[in-house]
């Protein structure tokens, strides 16, 4: 029997791993971290948080610049990072670019009483979006409101948006429970008492409400609440592995803000290494055909024992 969480034992996570795995992945150097790069997984470092953030920014400009009428196409994008937001819209805006064909999905959104955050809901994903990119990109060149998707309850028309136009990049981040969206791994109950969901029924998950991982809680309650867990909440709709596969490309953001040096190189290790497992959700990407780790190189750190 695999064992107990050390963080949340009522809960998978990465802590239920084989310890060889764990030790592995915390003696991986930066340099190590670039030779996990293999064929369907490339590694890239930035030496500049400018230089990160505006590499970020373009995979929108990119993206869009694909979009036809007859070929819609877009990028599916995260809040956290947001810093790429803003960037996003100067560029549409100094580029002339108009996105009449072009669609943007928000990958994930807090849920209250098991429907969507309003967008008056202090956090609210769609209204952060709106703000700091959509808000701000010239009305002459904006995309029709019925190309920007963000998750609801029921969710089925939002997943059938990703059959209308093709999307070309599902951008994110990484939280601490090794998540993409809220893919969080799943209570330990029921038919996962023993042991997590296989990588193949995990990939069957579809855009749903999530009940998060209390770590996922703590987590967006120290980068975007002040530290007041009662103010997060418990719930999210998030994409799913359904919607992820039909992306072209995943490309994750690590600026070592949102998640920590040991787990950079724990899910870099696992997909390299091809070994999904549900409790570490964003190592299921191993399967993916095209992934994109991007890190800046300050925010990668070290695993060795430090006291503050």
């Amino acid at each position: 029997m695999r064992p107990q969480s050390k963080i949340a034992p009522d809960w998978w996570d990465y802590t239920t791993l084989d310890r060889e795995i764990l030790d592995d992945a915390a003696q991986l150097s930066s340099d190590d971290l670039l030779g996990m790069a293999r064929d369907g997984f490339a590694v890239k470092f930035y030496d500049t948080i400018e230089d990160f953030y505006l590499a970020e920014a373009l995979e929108y400009i990119t993206s869009w610049r694909q979009a036809t009428a007859d070929r819609p196409a877009g990028i599916c994008g995260p809040i956290g990072p947001t810093e790429q937001l803003p960037l996003v819209a100067r560029l549409v805006n100094e580029l002339n670019l108009n996105l009449r064909h072009c669609h943007f999905w928000g990958m994930d959104e807090w849920a209250i009483d098991g429907r969507e955050a309003p967008e008056d809901f202090p956090l609210s994903f769609a209204r952060a979006d709106k703000e700091l990119c959509f808000n701000r990109i010239r009305h002459e060149l904006r995309m029709p409101e019925s190309q920007i998707h963000f998750p609801g309850v029921p969710s089925d028309a939002y997943s059938r948006s990703f059959d209308r136009a093709r999307c070309l990049v599902m951008q994110g981040g990484q939280g601490e429970v090794k998540h993409w969206a809220f893919n969080d791994p799943p209570r330990r109950t029921g038919a996962y008492k023993d042991s997590p969901p296989s990588p193949a029924e995990y990939r069957k998950l579809g855009t749903r409400l999530v009940e998060l991982h209390p770590m996922t809680i703590i987590q967006n309650a120290r980068t975007s609440g002040g530290g007041v867990v009662t103010n997060i909440p418990t719930q999210a709709i998030s994409v799913g592995p359904v919607e992820t596969w039909k992306a072209d490309k995943v490309s994750i953001w690590h600026a070592g803000a949102h998640d920590n040096p040991f787990g950079l190189r724990l899910t870099t290790l696992m997909i390299s290494k091809r070994i999904p497992d549900s409790a570490v959700p964003m190592s299921l990407l191993a399967d993916h055909p095209n992934v994109q780790f991007n890190f800046l190189r300050a925010g990668i750190g070290s695993c060795g024992a430090e006291m503050h």
